[in-house]
């Protein structure tokens, strides 16, 4: 099962130690076959919209946000719940924020379970 998981949290650069922690932690989960992808996600973005037929695009920043996606993961594991322990681990390492998890689903992954 493959899982995107999203980390919010502020938008400063985390100390150098923080940053080493984060990635060892990324280098452990790709030895173990566990991460597929990874990376941040920075403020700057547009919001899309269609109602109606009608599209619209509006540019970024929105200062209105509270939290901010920063970082996103994709993750293959056996079941949500060790989703969830691989994301416990990861925020444990990465600090204070929220995050969320959701399954990915595709041609070759079959119907949700």
């Amino acid at each position: 099962m493959r899982f995107l998981m999203t980390y919010n949290g502020n938008d400063k650069n985390p100390d150098p130690q923080k940053l080493q922690e984060i990635e060892a932690f990324g280098r452990e989960m790709i030895k173990s076959g566990v991460l597929l992808d990874s990376g941040g996600i920075l403020p700057l973005a547009s919001k899309l919209e269609i109602r109606g037929g009608k599209f619209s695009h509006t540019d970024g920043p929105f200062p209105e946000t509270k939290e901010l996606v920063v970082g996103y993961a994709i993750v293959q594991v056996k079941s949500q719940a060790e989703a969830v322990e691989v994301a416990r681990r990861f925020m444990a390492v990465a600090g204070d924020g929220t995050g969320e998890i959701r399954q990915l689903v595709g041609p070759a992954d079959g119907p949700p379970r």
